[in-house]
Formats: structure tokens, sequence, C-alpha cells
């Protein structure tokens, strides 16, 4: 007798299916960056590749499609890119494309040959492991001063199921390797309570994701909101309070957060977290300080006397814990690094020059 639960997967599977088509779709006819529209298709055309080749009965209806079976070697890497994209809010780079071309890369070598596999299998997964799990670690580290609360939500969706079961899924893939016939090979993607498992998140994760898209996706705001006499007393009070704390320069505190500022303005995080975002239109806590801090940058290195100041020293001095961050938020800023912006700064003043 057939097991109920192996002929149910194909149809789990393409319930899941179903819904990331549609989450994909719906992001691509969404009016979203071009970048995060490519990302979100990339990653759901590799996931249900994914959820094809990884089921025997559904990969064998499909023929075993060479074609299918190379688009799910890069699901670990655009899965990683996906966070980058969405949570960092990272413009998506040459650099950043590597891993996802590295794993399609490794994924061909490793079933290009018997005696290859042995040597590639390892490799693959080990490094699709621990591109989901500096995903992981995006997810955690943003989650605290993400300011937007549909992104939040999906942030702690993602830390709590999603990003543990694509880690999951390796470890239980290198112990069935060694362990064939133990129970840590249902786990897998391969059988049928691993493609639920899965089938299941991507459900979850679509329905919060529909819901939430417009927040997750919007542009930042960075222009303060007009006077509105409709803003309760104690929000006026706040954004007094506010004023006053970016008046005395306490955005130069290297490691600044949302609750310490809330602590130290004695309100609640929920409401400051709100009041930046819906009244000051930024997407996250980072943004809100960067808005002082690259002004007081682009100041300081258009300053003749500030001319032979190291980039370095002036991030450090404006509260960033290392050059790599202030480079990134100077140059979404100012599309520009802040060399380059210097050296165009330069260029149009004869005081500069001397200066230099």
């Amino acid at each position: 007798m057939s097991d109920p639960v192996a002929l149910l997967d194909p149809f789990v599977r393409g319930i899941a299916a179903g819904a990331m088509a549609v989450t994909s779709f719906s992001v691509w006819r969404s009016r979203v960056s071009p970048q995060a529209r490519w990302v979100t298709l990339a990653l759901g055309v590799t996931t249900i590749a994914w959820l094809i080749t990884e089921s025997r009965t559904l990969s064998a209806a499909f023929g075993h499609l060479n074609l299918l079976v190379a688009l799910d070697y890069p699901a670990g890497g655009l899965f990683w890119l996906f966070i980058l994209t969405v949570f960092e809010e990272r413009p998506v780079t040459p650099v950043m494309l590597a891993p996802p071309a590295t794993l399609l890369m490794l994924g061909f070598l490793m079933n290009s040959a018997p005696a290859l596999n042995a040597l590639m299998w390892p490799v693959f997964n080990g490094f699709a492991g621990l591109l989901g799990a500096h995903a992981g670690f995006i997810v955690i580290r943003g989650w605290r001063d993400d300011l937007i609360e549909g992104r939040r939500q999906l942030r702690a969706l993602l830390l709590g199921l999603v990003t543990l079961f694509v880690v999951g899924q390796v470890v239980f893939a290198f112990v069935a390797r060694f362990d064939p016939r133990g129970p840590w090979r249902q786990f897998t993607i391969s059988e049928a309570a691993g493609g639920t498992m899965l089938a299941a998140l991507i459900l979850a994760v679509s329905v919060l994701f529909l819901q939430a898209r417009p927040s997750v996706f919007g542009g930042s705001r960075r222009a303060e909101a007009p006077p509105d006499p409709r803003i309760e007393a104690a929000d006026r009070l706040l954004l007094s309070k506010l004023d006053a704390f970016l008046a005395a320069e306490g955005w130069r505190r290297e490691g600044l957060s949302i609750g310490a500022l809330a602590a130290e303005l004695d309100v609640p995080e929920h409401r400051l977290r709100r009041l930046i975002n819906n009244r000051l239109g930024h997407r996250n806590f980072a943004d809100f300080l960067n808005a002082s801090r690259i002004e007081a940058a682009k100041r300081r290195l258009a300053d003749p006397g500030e001319a032979r100041t190291t980039v370095a020293v002036i991030a450090f001095d404006l509260g960033y814990g290392s050059l790599g961050p202030f480079n990134r938020a100077f140059r979404a800023a100012t599309g520009a690094t802040p060399t380059e912006w210097r050296r165009q700064a330069l260029q149009t003043s004869p005081d500069l020059r001397e200066a230099v």
C-alpha cells in the first residue's frame, strides 16, 4: 500500500510552487526597484526548481530536465542575495552576484562526473550553509533597528523559521550522507516531511510578504514631514526632544541603538520607532543617524582645513565603527565614495586645491 504522505507530497509542493510564483509575479508587477524585482523573480524560479527536482515523483514527471536541475543550484546564493537586497537595502553589484554564480559552477562540477561528486558535494553544501548562516546573521543584526513594522514581522519569520530551515537542510544532508538509513533523511527536502516543511514556510512567508510588500520594498523618504496640526502634543514634545538630540550631535556616539536613545529620551521604544519612520521618513535607525552623519561628513570633506584629514578619521569621528559602513552609507546618499566626492569638491574650488 502506498504511503499517503508520499502521495500528497507532489500536491503540497505544487501548492508551494504556486504561492512562490504568485509572490514573485506580484513583486514583478509592482513599482519596486528593478533590482528588487529581478532578485525576487530569480529566487522564485530557483525555489520552484528546487521543490521539483528534490521530489522523485515530480522530477520523474518532468523527465529529469537538466534545465530544472541547473536552476536549483544557486538557490542558497539567491536567498542570501535576497536578504541583502531587502533587509540591508544594498544595490546588487557584480561582487554580490559571485556567491550564486559560484554555487551554479560548483553544482555543474558536482554532477559532471561521479569522481567529482564525492569531492564537490561537501564543498557545494558547505558553501550554501555558510551563505544561509550569514543571511541569518544579517536578519538578526538589523531586526532591532528596523523601523518598518511589516519588514520587522518578515524578519522575525525569517529569523525563526526560514533561515534555520536553510541551514538545517545542509546539516541534515551531511548527516544523511554518512547515515543514509537514519531518521535524519526524512527531514531533508528530498523526502515528504522535508518538502512539507518547506511548503508550509513558503506559504507563510508568501502571505506575510504580500501583505507587507509596499513597506518591505518602499523607497526611503528622507525629507522631514511638513508640520501637521493633527500631531498629538506628546508627539510634538518627542519631536522637540529628538531635534535637541540632533542639535547636540548625539548621533556621533558609536554603537548608538534605538533602545538606548528611547531610554535617554524617556519614551517607549515603539513610539520612537513609529515617529522616526512615519514622521521623519526613515526606514531604519541607521538611515536616521546617517542623515546627520553624512551631512557632517560632506561639510568636513569640503573644508580646506580638513583637506589632509583621512576619510577613516572622519568616519570614526562621526560615530562609525569601521570604514566600510561609512563608505556604503555615503555612496548611497551621494552616489560617490567619500574620496571621489572630496576630489570633486577640490576641483571646483581653487582654495581647496591650494590647501592640498
